[in-house]
């Protein structure tokens, strides 16, 4: 028997004040396509320049205003791709692009890098605001969490004054169905205040579906209730962005509409990560049928269909990549909430982006986080320590992910193993100019200093050395820099752990040093059953990494 004391029920909102169900639709809401950011990053192989060009161009043939292109900050893709439409002129005058970019100012700053001398863009800034994301991800308090978003609307408000095109601000409280409506209000609020009508366009608030939590008439209602709170609710532009985790995407985004929504995100034929994102074809049909104008060119479905024929199932729990997350930030977080439930003896399954245990419908973990261009850190560390045990520090992640990034941006969606492959390149197997041959570290008795002979490579010739330190890694470093003239390195981070168990246990250490001539700074790894050993290998995968 299927264990659903697992689950817990998700919170309703009680309004009793609803008027939506006696509403009907009279009207289309406005359409943004998100079908080359959600679209592209639920796809094995992203999609390449031109491919995406040929997407842009055929979603401005069919009617589409508002065309959220991807995430430039994030990849050198999507900002060549931008830039090409701006370079060769394609995006006509009336049509909107929009740009996704986290809070974080060098972000931001590459974002308005990418849109120079585009005429219309939505910047779209989010951040998670959900109480698992909060609890699970971020460990960090609303106001915290809240401060994000004014911090990165301050900087966008920043930014535009030397920016000459016409900009609307976009603010997701990513992961809405998950927050606290009053919260969500709060959030929305500040990032209001903090605007200040910094412009006379109107504000975008888009409340996300992030995961379908409950039935529609749920997010009807929060939406209904987040529309009658909104101060200054007319200059603000209400917008939805359902995701089909249960199946009623098209559902939630028509009783948003009734709701008093104005806008809805969406792709063609509901394509995006896990089950997919709402269907903008079927929602524009289904007015369309009610002999509603759905202001988008849909006489010739068959050529639209052409293009994502090869796109795969997003069927709801049975779907091919309903459990997979190529996402950065997606896999970031799969990968803190499963660490988190390991630690939880509550035994209620609470992990974002994941409604269901994969395993409880036949499904296995592995597929869950797979990496291609469109992923991050995130994906990448729970790669390594899932698939292979090596737990990497915070600090090291962004800069192995980024390794891993270029290798995908090239050949698509790499394994797990092809990602230990280049590990092992990157830090294991570097052997140049240094080679570690072996040590002898003599303990040192009380209020003494360690004493390390070390007997080294360096371009190929032999050299022992031996000095004094307030450690084995402070001695070797001394070691090392007593026979290698220039050679001045600071360690900024340590840390290890053990790899696996049993009697041929080892451990892997991982050591940042910076060579402070020219402030460069890079990590080092080594793994040895000994973990003074693997300590000084580490010392020396990292100099070698430096002399690059």
């Amino acid at each position: 028997m299927m264990n659903f004391k697992k689950y817990k029920r998700v919170p309703v909102l009680n309004f009793p004040q609803r008027e939506w169900p006696s509403k009907e639709i009279l009207k289309a809401p406005a359409w943004c396509s998100v079908d080359l950011r959600d679209g592209n990053q639920a796809l094995i192989d992203p999609m390449t320049v031109d491919e995406k060009v040929e997407m842009f161009l055929l979603l401005v043939k069919l009617g589409f205003k508002e065309i959220e292109i991807g995430f430039p900050a994030a990849s050198q893709i999507e900002f060549d791709f931008l830039r090409k439409l701006v370079d060769e002129d394609l995006i006509p005058d009336d049509v909107t692009v929009q740009v996704l970019t986290q809070c974080r100012e060098h972000l931001i700053d590459r974002t308005f890098e990418s849109i120079q001398g585009i005429k219309n863009v939505i910047v779209h800034i989010y951040n998670s605001t959900s109480i698992l994301q909060r609890n699970v991800v971020f460990h960090m308090e609303k106001e915290e969490i809240k401060q994000i978003a004014v911090k990165g609307t301050g900087m966008v408000k920043s930014k535009m004054k030397d920016f000459n095109g016409n900009l609307t601000l976009e603010y997701s409280p990513e992961s809405f169905t998950g927050t606290e409506v009053e919260f969500a209000l709060d959030i929305c609020t500040a990032v209001y205040e903090e605007w200040n009508c910094a412009n006379a366009n109107k504000v975008i608030f888009n409340l996300p579906a992030t995961v379908e939590m409950n039935t529609p008439n749920v997010y009807a209602d929060q939406i209904e209730w987040m529309h009658k709170n909104f101060k200054n609710r007319e200059n603000i532009i209400l917008s939805v962005h359902p995701h089909n985790d249960r199946g009623t995407g098209v559902a939630a985004a028509e009783l948003a509409l009734l709701a008093g929504a104005d806008r809805v995100e969406g792709t063609l034929f509901g394509n995006g990560e896990r089950t997919g994102n709402v269907d903008i074809l079927t929602l524009a049909f289904n007015m369309f049928s009610q002999g509603i104008n759905p202001r988008l060119n849909l006489e010739n479905i068959t050529e639209t269909k052409e293009i994502y024929e090869q796109v795969g199932m997003r069927h709801p729990y049975a779907g091919k990549l309903v459990f997979t997350a190529f996402s950065g930030s997606h896999q970031d977080a799969i990968n803190k909430g499963i660490h988190a439930l390991s630690e939880s003896e509550e035994g209620i399954w609470e992990v974002p982006y994941l409604p269901i245990d994969p395993a409880d419908v036949g499904r296995q973990y592995e597929p869950i986080v797979r990496i291609n261009s469109q992923s991050g850190k995130g994906g990448v560390a729970f790669v390594m320590d899932v698939a292979y045990g090596y737990k990497l520090p915070k600090e090291m992640q962004r800069e192995f992910a980024d390794v891993i990034q270029k290798m995908t941006e090239s050949k698509g969606e790499i394994s797990p193993s092809v990602i230990m492959d280049k590990f092992r390149e990157e830090y294991l197997d570097i052997r140049l100019p240094f080679q570690f041959i072996r040590a002898k570290v003599e303990e040192p008795e009380e209020d003494t200093d360690t004493h390390v002979s070390i007997l080294f490579t360096y371009q190929g010739e032999e050299i022992r050395s031996e000095a004094f330190g307030n450690g084995p890694i402070d001695a070797v470093r001394s070691a090392l820099r007593e026979k290698i003239d220039g050679l001045d390195i600071k360690v900024l981070n340590y840390s290890e752990h053990a790899l696996s168990e049993g009697s041929h246990a080892k451990a892997a250490a991982y050591i940042e040093l910076e060579d402070e001539r020219t402030g460069k700074t890079t990590f080092g790894v080594g793994v040895s059953s000994n973990i003074t050993r693997a300590s000084i290998r580490a010392i020396f995968s990292a100099i070698n990494r430096l002399s690059r």
